[in-house]
């Protein structure tokens, strides 16, 4: 789950970077709002968590220009100002929810979990494709009743997969979900995930579509 995190303050945003980080969130920041529209026309993001208070283009100003262009991503305004006014001025202008400064960390964790199933649909946090179950809080996975154990980013990956099972991602989408700004990408890297997952759940649990990219199938058990 790709989340962009804009924030001026640098504490809170390294705080908030290394807590989401271990909530299995990909935490990508940027401190003003000019930033915050670059990055949001230039890649995909799942969620975005937005300050109001920011240099360059204030918040509302981004959130404004983001969904006239349409963009659909999901956002948690999470400001200082906490006035009823400003709530519904946030949320009329397409926030899909509001925290207010301080606030409690499981909460904001929380909201993000309840943003993630509006966006794939799904009243839990977890994902059922036949005999394949993934929880997507703890990160477990289990096939036919048996738990599958993934490295974080063969986990990534399945979870993108199965998020949009009807989905055809290419390799380029998939590198940018798995993989920050900045990060190197080896080449291969998306080939040798998908065949760790096949050999630790099942040969068809991944499609290939030739000259497009991967899709995710639900098998059932045998």
């Amino acid at each position: 789950m790709r989340v962009l995190l804009v924030e001026d303050d640098p504490l809170l945003a390294s705080g908030l970077q290394v807590a989401l980080r271990q909530a299995n969130y990909w935490v990508d920041h940027v401190s003003d709002g000019q930033m915050a529209l670059t990055a949001l026309a230039s890649h995909d993001f799942d969620l975005v968590i937005l300050d109001l208070g920011l240099p360059k283009v204030d918040g509302l100003e981004v959130l404004r220009t983001v969904r006239a262009r349409p963009d659909h991503t999901p956002v948690l305004i999470l400001s200082a100002r906490d006035s009823a006014a400003h709530r519904v001025q946030g949320l009329d202008l397409g926030a899909d929810d509001y925290l207010t400064k301080p606030f409690d960390l499981d909460e904001l964790k929380a909201r993000l979990r309840v943003l993630e199933r509006r966006r794939t649909g799904t009243s839990t946090n977890l994902l059922q494709l036949g005999a394949l179950e993934i929880d997507l809080n703890a990160m477990r996975v289990s096939w036919e009743g048996r738990a599958v154990e993934l490295q974080p980013y063969e986990f990534k990956l399945l979870r993108k997969l199965a998020e949009s099972p009807s989905q055809i991602f290419s390799r380029e989408q998939l590198e940018a979900s798995l993989y920050g700004w900045g990060e190197g990408v080896e080449s291969n890297a998306i080939n040798v995930y998908v065949h760790n997952l096949r050999k630790k759940i099942s040969p068809q649990i991944i499609r290939t579509v030739r000259g497009i990219g991967f899709s995710i199938q639900a098998v059932d058990e045998r």
